[in-house]
């Protein structure tokens, strides 16, 4: 399954103002086209005041710098999760108990942290995020790391998913939750885990647990997350890891055209690279058109051209209906070639709105998870 392996991808905060959103919803219906996402990407979800530790007024008195960096990551975030996100790193670490025996919650800013969280039982600290993550906020995770090591009873783990790329954390999201597996039945207690918010890949990371070892259906997990923690994590990549951990995540070669030949640059946004990233196209001279070809595993995939730094899409090629804020991009849908297959009709059901796991299955992902190996 080398698709479920690692995929390094170059990540920078803050990300560039966004011409557009991940939508998993499709509009219209073709021959090829799969589940969509069971949340509303655009509801308005708000960051409230959650239960947790607090920084002191010293410790705030760069307060208008992380202030500013606050408002530029939440915008960021906003425009790239499709929801109303509010993150402020100036009022110190934030969490919830979604379980007894899980937290979720935003970064640790400081080694003081480490002891707050020892102090209510926690056992296992579950970073997921990627340098640029830490230093954009300029957190010394290093002093984190080596003042968790003074202590014998907790320990800290780095297991690093890109930030605003639900590709991404599809495709970490098995080797993320066998690393985390692996931590919570060596060390039992409290677990926490954590992202930057708290509010996108930790809660994602927590639901894919909770659903595929802690037998939760995915929906019951969601609605418990929700009861807890406001957050928005992506219950498509969720689902879509699943369906790969059964299936094999097959993968099929897409061709993207750009037909008209008079510029000088043609990129791709989107995709499976995420929106902060771009590919080029090359330029066939028999053609006269621009070509990218690539393998992508299955599912609904959003992308826009970039053509001499302007962002368009290509007219020739699905279009998604406008979001909330009027934009559109280009989509494709890659399935099955056989939609009457047994792993067609598997992942089918595991993208659906209410998937739920049967214990055999369970089974297989728990043994996947035990053997997996970075």
């Amino acid at each position: 399954m080398n698709c479920l392996q690692n995929l390094p991808r170059a990540s920078s905060l803050p990300l560039q103002s966004f011409k557009c959103h991940s939508q998993w919803k499709l509009p219209c219906s073709l021959s090829m086209k799969g589940a969509a996402e069971s949340s509303d990407p655009h509801r308005s979800i708000s960051m409230k005041a959650i239960s947790g530790s607090t920084s002191s007024a010293a410790e705030m008195s760069g307060s208008d710098v992380k202030e500013e960096k606050s408002e530029t990551y939440s915008n960021n975030m906003t425009e790239a999760m499709g929801a109303v996100l509010t993150y402020r790193h100036e009022l110190g670490m934030n969490y919830n108990f979604i379980r007894p025996d899980l937290i979720v919650g935003s970064c640790l800013q400081n080694p003081d942290d480490v002891d707050k969280l020892r102090e209510i039982g926690v056992k296992t600290i579950f970073c997921l995020q990627q340098d640029p993550d830490l230093e954009y906020f300029g957190v010394d995770i290093k002093a984190i790391q080596e003042y968790a090591k003074t202590y014998d009873d907790i320990e800290h783990l780095r297991a690093r998913i890109r930030d605003f790329d639900a590709f991404d954390l599809r495709m970490r999201l098995p080797a993320v939750v066998s690393k985390l597996y692996k931590a919570i039945n060596r060390n039992g207690g409290v677990t926490y885990i954590h992202c930057t918010a708290g509010l996108g890949r930790a809660p994602a990371v927590a639901l894919a647990y909770m659903f595929w070892i802690q037998g939760y259906k995915l929906n019951d997990a969601h609605s418990l997350l929700q009861s807890k923690r406001s957050c928005f994590p992506k219950l498509y990549a969720i689902k879509s890891a699943t369906a790969d951990i059964l299936t094999g995540c097959k993968k099929k070669l897409i061709t993207l055209t750009w037909k008209y030949g008079n510029c000088s640059t043609v990129e791709v946004s989107g995709l499976d690279i995420g929106w902060g990233q771009r590919m080029p196209l090359e330029f066939d001279k028999k053609t006269r058109s621009w070509i990218l070809e690539r393998e992508l595993p299955e599912g609904d995939y959003e992308y826009k051209y970039i053509v001499d730094g302007e962002w368009v899409c290509n007219e020739n090629e699905l279009i998604t209906s406008p979001n909330k804020d009027s934009h559109v991009n280009n989509y494709i849908t890659v399935t099955d070639d056989d939609p009457s297959s047994a792993s067609a009709i598997l992942r089918k059901r595991l993208t659906s709105d209410d998937p739920d796991l049967t214990k055999g299955e369970r089974m297989i992902i728990r043994q996947f998870l035990e053997a997996y190996e970075e």
